[in-house]
């Protein structure tokens, strides 16, 4: 696995916008890049990141936007503006091979998946999932966004369940209010286990199963002898999109060795029969310790994910505390 290098104060970052541009958001994203630039940190972005659009821009223009920030070397980490729905359309446009002989750190949350996932899957550099560049625009900065920047800075945290979680989706508040007790649940009383993390937002990924940017059967034989935990951050997936998309996943390999799954807060919740998602979980993975209703995903507050690393995992009385190794 390959491990960029961690970013220091004056460092460059660059911000590319795979998916949708921000231009709708405009005030909100400046505060998150005031908060970038409050650590030292230095921004440039790609000439469509303030597009107001869900498609920043061509599918090919987008590609190689995300493609130069891994050629310019005063670049030296690269995070996605913010999420959308049609990333996967840059793929054919995106030039794995130089992101691979240029590795930096590549971060972001939702759709971006759509990227992180094949770079860290097919191409083995590892990736950060929790956090768009347009993220960190909560003021004060709470813990989890400030975790983020230490993760970005090579601090080697760990990241605890927190206590409360805003019932209502950050971008549709008025105002931040974490009043809703968080309370993990899990198949399993308790879990102790270390595996590789992988994972991302199910919403993008199950539009990658069984295509050439996945590979996660190779994946899965390379790093066999240290097992895995998957994270799936679910967005809108009803209960039965979501129970059918994780068989998908078992019927394509993507869950041999497993270790573990966790599966965050849904953040829309659905359903067309009357399964719930805790249905959907044992019925899909019913041999897998899975831990749900978790601190990962599109709800406030979540935590910072490395896809590649070793993560280990401990949960017992509804808490659970996670960390990461970088071998």
């Amino acid at each position: 696995m390959i491990y960029p290098e961690f970013i220091q104060k004056n460092d460059l970052i660059g911000i590319s916008a795979p998916s949708a541009g921000v231009g709708r958001k405009l005030e909100s994203f400046d505060m998150s890049l005031d908060t970038l630039h409050s650590y030292g940190f230095r921004t440039k972005e790609t000439a469509s990141v303030r597009v107001d659009d869900i498609r920043s821009n061509t599918a090919k223009i987008r590609g190689r936007e995300l493609t130069s920030l891994f050629l310019d070397d005063e670049v030296k980490m690269v995070m996605s503006a913010a999420g959308g729905d049609f990333l996967n359309e840059i793929l054919p446009y995106v030039d794995f091979s130089a992101m691979k002989k240029h590795p930096k750190w590549l971060m972001g949350a939702s759709d971006p998946t759509g990227i992180l996932f094949p770079y860290t899957v097919k191409y083995d550099v590892a990736t950060i999932y929790g956090m768009n560049a347009g993220s960190f625009d909560l003021d004060p900065l709470p813990p989890f966004c400030k975790n983020a920047i230490r993760i970005l800075q090579g601090k080697n945290i760990t990241q605890r369940s927190y206590d409360y979680y805003m019932g209502t989706p950050g971008f549709l508040a008025e105002t931040v209010e974490y009043d809703t007790p968080v309370r993990w649940e899990g198949t399993v009383s308790s879990l102790d286990t270390t595996g590789r993390c992988i994972g991302g937002c199910i919403d993008a990924l199950k539009d990658l199963i069984g295509t050439k940017y996945e590979t996660v059967r190779s994946f899965v034989s390379k790093y066999r002898d240290d097992g895995f935990i998957w994270y799936f951050d679910n967005f809108s997936l009803s209960a039965e999109v979501f129970y059918r998309t994780l068989v998908q996943m078992g019927y394509a390999g993507w869950f041999r060795g497993t270790k573990a799954v966790i599966v965050g807060r849904v953040l829309f919740e659905s359903s067309e029969t009357g399964m719930t998602y805790e249905e959907a979980i044992r019925r899909a993975l019913p041999n897998v310790p899975v831990l749900y209703q978790a601190d990962i995903g599109h709800t406030i507050p979540n935590m910072t994910m490395i896809n590649g690393a070793l993560m280990t995992v401990k949960y017992k009385n509804h808490k659970a505390r996670i960390s990461f190794e970088l071998k």
